[in-house]
């Protein structure tokens, strides 16, 4: 017994237990603070991770909220969006509304019946009100959760308002367990290393092998993308030395993806808003990248694209091969034909080639220019055509003027009429120059325009009765044409320039004349809104209805012989346009119809 107290009162005895009580409270202290510290860092790791999966999902929502469809296709874009994510054991629910509180999908399954109502819960009204991330905790049952519910801002670049509302729900209650847990795992090992006397031996063991766990788990996830993670310096020895430049390659590695990220996007952004088609290729000639532009021009869908060789792709499978592309790189016009429209297209090739000179693929820019083709096309006819407008008046005038040379002059019956031969020679010449120079000023939006108010029925009297004598000439008595009007005798005045009116009227009825069968009527008349002029002719094709007011366009189906420019009824629009009038020339059951709409005025409010 005495010994037992000799024991108990001895140093031996004394050291030991201060130590042992010295390191229970010690132990307690950084145990409590830990675990604090644990449970704080736990909890605020796992609302990053929510958030950041948050961002994520605000990522593939925006464009969807961003579109001009109505709710049900946003909502139906959603729900299947919703569906495809992977929300883990963690995340509860997912709800995205709009900006008025609407739900327009949610990863609850037995919910599916709210989608389409507005929420009336008090955190969303407060994010629709204040627009601000709003966050709690509240405890349903036995398990504590955490709420998110954020504002979606519009689509990077984009400037103005929120499009929707985000609202997370999730189960915080295993990151408290796994506190508790962790908890009673310090306690117990306390307890255990103050039986077995080796606190210094475990404190040496953990001080080494934590820092090493923690760097293993901090790789980890820097494998598996995540870069948020940091590991936890105990000191400046090796191990801590090692955990810093883990730290520091954790975070050049996550601004080195946040730029390549970036620059894809970039990369994505001017191809999507190209105006030319993108095609790039693996070295095998497969599809890898096509943007939107080059599938519309090769009326392709993109699902059905990638992986196919470029050679199937541009129609050229029968007649070049993928080597003779890498080897020449020559431009080359593409005719595709789809429904029987024609479209041509140009296609620039270059090589992807590195710097040791290998070769990894092609990058193949296509431009639509069938447009710019028919333009050439037609401007070539142009050419053409009017070449042979005017050396037909030309040879006349140089035959007759020759003739006149030669002594016909001194014939009095003969000469008036080669003169006059001459004469109408050049008044055609001078209207086609009229129509080439009133061309040029239209494309270079220079068309003139003298308005003043005119009568309408008075002009189209005046014009009518000019075409009654043209029509007693020589060159039109023996076809009998005739033109018969029904003009309203109340004045009708229309602010308009006089002369180009007239060209319109002129170039009209001319065609009338012109491809109307001998021996008919051509019927000028009007009602209370529109002047009619009737043309006997053949009816034209819907092709020709279609085309009749292009530049350079030419019948081919009127039985009459095909002459003229091709700028008459090209003109025609160009000035009833110019002044916001209404026409048309459609079939009728006798011919053809050219109505105009004549917005008049009395004369009282002139």
């Amino acid at each position: 017994m005495k010994k037992m107290k000799r024991f108990f009162r001895s140093i031996q005895f004394k050291i030991p237990m201060l130590f042992i009580l010295l390191l229970m409270i010690s132990l307690q202290l950084i145990v409590a603070n830990f675990l604090t510290q644990l449970e704080s860092q736990m909890i605020s790791n796992f609302q990053e991770q929510i958030q950041l999966q948050v961002g994520f999902l605000k990522n593939n929502v925006q464009p969807i909220l961003a579109k001009d469809t109505t709710d049900e296709a946003k909502s139906a874009e959603i729900s299947q969006l919703l569906q495809d994510y992977p929300t883990g054991n963690s995340i509860v629910e997912i709800r995205i509304m709009d900006m008025q509180g609407y739900i327009l999908g949610t990863t609850n399954q037995t919910q599916q019946s709210i989608v389409g109502t507005r929420s009336t819960e008090a955190d969303v009204q407060q994010v629709v009100v204040s627009n601000t991330v709003y966050s709690y905790n509240y405890i349903d049952g036995d398990s504590r959760y955490w709420k998110y519910v954020s504002p979606i801002d519009p689509v990077s670049g984009v400037s103005g308002n929120p499009v929707g509302i985000i609202s997370v729900t999730s189960n915080i209650e295993s990151r408290y367990t796994q506190v508790k847990d962790i908890g009673i795992i310090f306690i117990s090992s306390s307890v255990f290393i103050i039986i077995l006397a080796i606190v210094i031996t475990v404190m040496i063991s953990q001080g080494i092998t934590r820092p090493i766990a923690e760097m293993k788990q901090q790789t980890e996830q820097i494998a598996e993308g995540n870069y948020t993670g940091e590991v936890m310096i105990y000191g400046d020895d090796e191990l801590g030395q090692l955990g810093q430049a883990i730290n520091d390659l954790s975070v050049k590695i996550k601004e080195a993806q946040e730029g390549t990220e970036a620059e894809r996007q970039r990369l994505d952004s001017v191809l999507r808003h190209m105006s030319d088609g993108v095609i790039a290729t693996d070295r095998r000639g497969r599809i890898v990248i096509i943007n939107a532009a080059a599938l519309d021009v090769l009326n392709l869908r993109n699902e059905h694209v990638i992986g196919t060789p470029l050679l199937e792709v541009l129609r050229l499978d029968n007649s070049v091969s993928f080597r003779d592309l890498l080897e020449s790189q020559e431009e080359r016009m593409i005719t595709i034909e789809e429904d029987g429209e024609e479209t041509i297209v140009q296609c620039e090739i270059s090589v992807i080639q590195r710097e040791s000179g290998f070769i990894s693929g092609l990058v193949c820019v296509l431009t639509d220019v069938t447009e710019q083709e028919k333009i050439d096309r037609e401007r070539r006819n142009f050419v053409s055509n009017v070449s042979h407008e005017l050396r037909t008046p030309l040879t006349s005038i140089k035959s007759y003027t020759e003739a006149l040379v030669d002594g016909a002059w001194e014939n009095k019956e003969i000469a008036p009429e080669f003169l006059n031969v001459i004469e109408t020679e050049t008044d055609r010449m001078m209207r086609m120059i009229t129509d080439l120079l009133n061309l040029s000023r239209m494309d270079q939006n220079r068309l003139e325009l003298d308005k003043e108010f005119v009568n309408m029925n008075e002009l189209v009297k005046h014009i009518v009765n000019r075409f009654d004598m043209v029509l007693q000439s020589d060159q039109y008595r023996e076809k009998n044409y005739r033109i018969l009007t029904d003009i309203t005798q109340r004045n009708l005045w229309v602010e308009i320039d006089q002369d180009k009116m007239t060209q319109v009227l002129d170039n009209i009825i001319n065609n009338a004349i012109k491809y109307s069968p001998e021996d008919s009527n051509i019927q000028i008349y009007d009602d209370e809104e529109y002047f009619y002029i009737d043309n006997p002719c053949k009816p034209l094709s819907k092709e020709a209805q279609n085309n009749l007011f292009k530049i350079f366009y030419h019948t081919q189906v009127i039985n009459k012989p095909q002459n003229g420019t091709g700028l008459g009824l090209y003109i025609v629009k160009n000035i009833l346009e110019s002044y916001n009038l209404e026409y048309s020339f459609k079939p009728y059951e006798n011919g053809m119809r050219f109505k105009i709409r004549i917005n008049n005025k009395e004369k009282d409010d002139i």
